[in-house]
């Protein structure tokens, strides 16, 4: 398994013989306005696209972990190969149709693309009445024969959820939004550095990637701010936090 961050949650993995694109965002630098309510009025995206957008227009399997702009966005919607294969949670199909996608598949509880196997998870997009306000949010498990399973944990804080996922796959690459998005009040909406030191402990077995970071404009956590506490609490080896661009090899994660 090889998996390249290209920006905020948008990932690029190969995965047992197939090519996976995750929570596609092309827009364009600073194309669309603040977050709002939010601390600063920075326009977002806040960086560039690493790669060219060529070489991500035609994946095998696109995973869509909810349609937030930062995870799927008009850009997205047009450059991708309408042919490909796209999973989503339950309720999204219809949006992704009527893009033009003719091979959507909700995912219910798990599914199949080929010899990949699909389990969907679910998360907390925030607390109280701004949780309920973020709306339903999904995380995936993907395993294949020969391959580290590998869960992709969403736009979700850490919460009974997450810790039912991590309990029942034992995943060897746990991937999370760690940029501890927030609103003006209220709490974060995704996983803070507090959120992955939990984790991280929690789950000591698991190798994590933390992205989501210094892409949007309400994400107030940075890889500095997340790195330094970890290697505070002797974990900084079970984490990486890649550039945007950067690939990571995880065939030596393979479980015996």
């Amino acid at each position: 398994m090889r998996i390249q961050l290209i920006r905020n949650a948008t990932l690029w993995i190969e995965y047992a013989g197939h090519t996976i694109l995750v929570d596609p965002m092309f827009s364009e630098a600073g194309l669309n306005p603040p977050i709002m309510n939010s601390s600063n009025d920075r326009r977002n995206p806040l960086v560039p696209l690493p790669v060219d957008l060529s070489l991500l227009s035609d994946p095998d399997l696109v995973l869509v972990s909810h349609l937030h702009l930062d995870h799927w966005d008009p850009a997205a919607a047009k450059a991708i190969n309408k042919s490909a294969a796209v999973f989503c949670q339950p309720g999204d199909e219809k949006t992704l149709e009527a893009a033009g996608f003719s091979g959507v598949q909700p995912v219910e509880a798990s599914a199949a693309y080929q010899k990949i196997k699909i389990h969907r998870t679910s998360g907390q997009h925030g607390t109280g009445e701004i949780g309920v306000m973020m709306g339903h949010v999904s995380g995936y498990v993907l395993q294949a024969e020969g391959e580290p399973d590998l869960y992709l944990a969403g736009d979700t804080i850490w919460c009974d959820e997450v810790k039912e996922a991590l309990g029942r796959f034992r995943p060897e690459v746990t991937v999370v939004h760690a940029g501890g998005a927030r609103f003006i009040t209220g709490d974060p909406i995704i996983m803070n550095e507090q959120d992955v030191l939990q984790l991280a402990r929690y789950a000591s077995y698991t190798r994590i990637v933390a992205v989501h970071m210094e892409a949007i404009n309400h994400c107030l956590v940075t890889r500095e701010d997340l790195g330094m506490l970890m290697s505070s609490q002797g974990l900084g080896s079970q984490l990486h936090i890649p550039l945007d661009g950067e690939w990571m090899d995880f065939r030596e994660a393979k479980k015996a």
